[in-house]
């Protein structure tokens, strides 16, 4: 073995610094914050219905979170700069808690479709506050590893959820919704309590000085992070979560609990990847990964419409789950890259492309599904993930480039 593929052996898989404190903390919290909004998702829509109204106001309702999100997030890096990170993620975590607490005591559809609204406020408020902290709290050179704990923390958050919800739900309908507000009042209190103050004015861990935002918007490395994030947002949203459970049940004639199996089974395969991902972004860099993570996921969206067995579509999700560990790492920590120390403007625009993609995606998937069938809706996928991993290949070389 050459010293320099033992180098990166190392780097890969042992040998790293350890995280900082405030990373690990934020981690905790994305579990937290996850497991309970896991609990919610498969009950929400049979929750609704139970006000006697039909599936468009049930798809309104899932949308209203969403919609707000996109709509709060360029104002939250503002919020940043009055507040700091700190406060801006425990009220935001504390609206969404507050909201999910009187869904569930709703007595009408209209209240529920305004509370997830709120509450969409909130989730921007918390998601924005914590990358822009989590970012300025990692060393460029263990940004990678950062983002792959914190999203690490979703994941198994996200996997554990749905079952407690299935058993919540069993008691009530209701109960989800209060095990929510309970989960993000623990999210909330452990934020408050073991996260630093930090100085916004000279920040002791960041090494990055803070660039206009004009100028982080003319990086290459921001634009590319981007047009990556809207990639995944439609992708993984609007593709994937909207037609694996209808191709699942009318093409591979499948049972509908199948749908969750595959879907598991790839949320484990991408939860073990991140901690390689996160090693390979810092040692290699943000460039490669993009590229090749998002040139590996639209092959797998290429293929997923002509599978004709249901272990064929676990095996391609497992892939894409895997490369899926790269998109969330790479584009991440590269706006942490471009933006430099406490970029909350930059961090909030970048979290809207995302949710851009998530809202875009499955209306778009929907109709071209209806017009032209699976393939072009999964070919939508593949031209935007195509595109992102084409126009990384513009990002500077090397591991980490400062943003001078």
């Amino acid at each position: 073995m050459t010293r320099a593929s033992e180098r990166l052996r190392r780097l890969l898989w042992g040998g790293a610094p350890a995280l900082p404190r405030d990373v690990v903390v934020l981690g905790v919290v994305a579990f937290f914050v996850m497991l309970g909004f896991g609990v919610v998702i498969p009950v929400l829509p049979v929750y609704v219905r139970s006000f006697g109204v039909g599936y468009l106001e049930v798809g309104a309702v899932v949308s209203a979170f969403a919609v707000m999100r996109l709509i709060a997030n360029p104002f939250v890096g503002k919020l940043l700069d009055i507040a700091g990170e700190r406060v801006i993620l425990a009220v935001g975590i504390g609206i969404v808690a507050v909201s999910s607490a009187l869904v569930g005591l709703a007595d009408s559809y209209l209240q529920v479709l305004l509370l997830r609204g709120v509450g969409g406020i909130g989730s921007a408020m918390f998601t924005v506050a914590a990358m822009t902290l989590l970012l300025a709290s990692s060393d460029p050179s263990t940004r990678g590893r950062a983002v792959g704990f914190y999203q690490g923390g979703f994941l198994i958050g996200g996997m554990a959820g749905p079952a407690v919800g299935g058993l919540l739900s069993g008691i009530s309908l209701h109960a989800p919704f209060f095990f929510y507000a309970g989960t993000l009042v623990v999210a909330g209190a452990v934020g408050l309590a073991l996260l630093r103050r930090h100085d916004r004015t000279a920040d002791a861990v960041s090494t990055l000085p803070l660039r206009p935002f004009r100028e982080v918007l003319g990086d290459s490395r921001y634009q590319s992070a981007l047009l990556a994030n809207l990639a995944q947002g439609w992708a993984a949203m609007g593709v994937r979560s909207a037609l694996i459970p209808v191709l699942v049940v009318e093409v591979l004639r499948g049972e509908p609990a199948w749908t969750g199996i595959a879907f598991a089974i790839a949320a484990v395969a991408q939860t073990l990847a991140l901690l390689p991902a996160g090693r390979f972004v810092d040692a290699v860099g943000r460039r490669p990964a993009i590229v090749a993570a998002f040139a590996v996921g639209s092959v797998v969206m290429i293929a997923i419409p002509f599978v004709t067995e249901l272990w064929m579509l676990v095996l391609l999700l497992c892939v894409y789950g895997v490369a899926a560990a790269f998109m969330g790492t790479a584009p991440a920590a590269a706006v942490g890259d471009a933006a430099g120390a406490r970029g909350g403007q930059p961090v909030a625009v970048f979290e809207a492309f995302g949710d851009a993609g998530a809202i875009a995606g499955p209306l778009v998937a929907g109709l071209l599904v209806d017009a032209f069938g699976f393939e072009a809706a999964f070919g939508s996928a593949v031209v935007l993930m195509a595109a992102a991993a084409l126009f990384a290949l513009r990002m500077p070389r090397g591991r980490v480039a400062s943003a001078a």
